[in-house]
């Protein structure tokens, strides 16, 4: 049986299968990106496909700093960056089906 990688979604902690997140990367050359394919060379962090998890990774956008997403991929996003980001998210559903929010202490598969 092959082993399924998981990874973390950085904006509400649950642990998916790596394909069924989003993948941002942060390329050598500083630039922020969605990573489509999984594969691009630069630092990623995953979120969820969830409009929810992406305004929270995201944050406000006057803090300048990028939020969460900012400090998983260690940088600062550009306005440009965030923006761009931010529009992204806003084609993505909701929620994620079979998730609760996070603030709510809730864990996927966990009653």
């Amino acid at each position: 049986m092959k082993r399924v990688p998981q990874r973390t979604c950085i904006a509400c902690r649950v642990v998916r299968p790596k394909r069924s997140l989003v993948r941002v990367v942060r390329a050598p050359e500083g630039g922020v990106s969605v990573d489509e394919t999984g594969k691009a060379n630069g630092r990623g962090a995953y979120l969820c496909r969830s409009r929810l998890c992406w305004q929270r990774a995201l944050g406000d956008r006057r803090r300048r700093s990028g939020g969460r997403l900012g400090a998983a991929l260690n940088t600062t996003l550009s306005d440009q960056e965030w923006d761009t980001l931010w529009d992204y998210a806003q084609h993505l559903p909701d929620a994620v089906d079979g998730e609760t929010d996070a603030s709510e202490g809730q864990v996927e598969g966990v009653s």
